[in-house]
């Protein structure tokens, strides 16, 4: 009886503490999905804007969510989900609750019947290649980076572009940071986002503040996403480039798996 009292009053893991609560794990679902400002989270999960607030701020503390200043009205700031720290505290809750459920642990039947499963969504969701557009102001660094690393990650199973309101060179410090993941960008053109009115995609993610506000309609209403990322040309050097890589790989990893899509290993240096 001592050792099942002792258990009893063991607290739940953090991460359930955090997601179990309703508002939380509705700011996380899309909080996943796509960085968002406090008005349109408020709309989304349709609780007051305190309590939104709140919850952000509890999220905050615990390394779920992050934010950034918005770059096209400082007075706002976007709100970004931080998915790996969510999977490292989800891998510890299953180890908390037993060691058979920590990460790479699973009984052999199970596996394979998962990776079979696995196997078949990929493949029913597959059927066709996946069209996304990038899009960000000078297409000169963050929306060229990120097609070179989701077509590097998606090969054939997807069709991807990009493209700026305001096109610029390709910046020299972005040809630099994709050589840590085997990726070469020199002599590629930055283009206009209207070369690619009237082509339908199923996503496109603007990576600027800026453009989300004048970002065209695309028809066959594909899915917007955004991405709030900090243009590494207005900072300079080649650690901002390098911190905005390694930003853009890992959310195009996780968009690959949501896409279904078996991402390809990268390098880093």
């Amino acid at each position: 009886m001592a050792v099942e009292s002792r258990h009893a009053e063991v607290a739940p893991p953090v991460f359930l503490q955090l997601a179990g609560n309703p508002v939380r794990w509705r700011l996380l679902t899309e909080l996943a999905r796509s960085d968002l400002r406090v008005g349109e989270l408020v709309a989304a999960i349709d609780q007051p804007q305190n309590t939104v607030s709140y919850h952000l701020g509890r999220l905050r503390a615990a390394g779920l969510v992050s934010t950034r200043r918005s770059s096209a009205d400082q007075r706002d700031s976007y709100y970004h989900a931080d998915l790996t720290r969510c999977g490292e505290l989800l891998a510890s809750t299953g180890a908390a609750l037993h060691p058979g459920l920590s990460a790479g642990v699973r009984p052999a039947m199970q596996h394979d019947a998962k990776s079979t499963l696995t196997a078949r969504r990929r493949r029913n969701r597959n059927t066709r290649k996946v069209r996304v557009l990038f899009l960000c102001t000078g297409n000169s660094a963050r929306s060229q980076m990120a097609e070179a690393l989701l077509a590097q990650a998606a090969g054939e199973n997807a069709e991807v572009a990009s493209a700026g309101s305001h096109p610029k060179d390709l910046h020299p410090n972005a040809v630099h940071a994709m050589r840590a993941y085997d990726i070469d960008l020199t002599g590629r053109r930055s283009k206009h986002l209207d070369e690619f009115a009237g082509q339908r995609f199923h996503y496109v993610i603007t990576l600027c503040d800026k453009l989300r506000e004048i970002c065209p309609e695309f028809p066959g209403s594909p899915q917007a996403i955004h991405w709030s990322i900090v243009d590494p040309a207005a900072e300079g050097g080649h650690a901002a480039f390098r911190r905005v890589a390694a930003d853009l790989h890992t959310r195009i990893a996780f968009l690959t798996n949501y896409l279904g899509i078996p991402a390809t290993p990268t390098t880093r240096e």
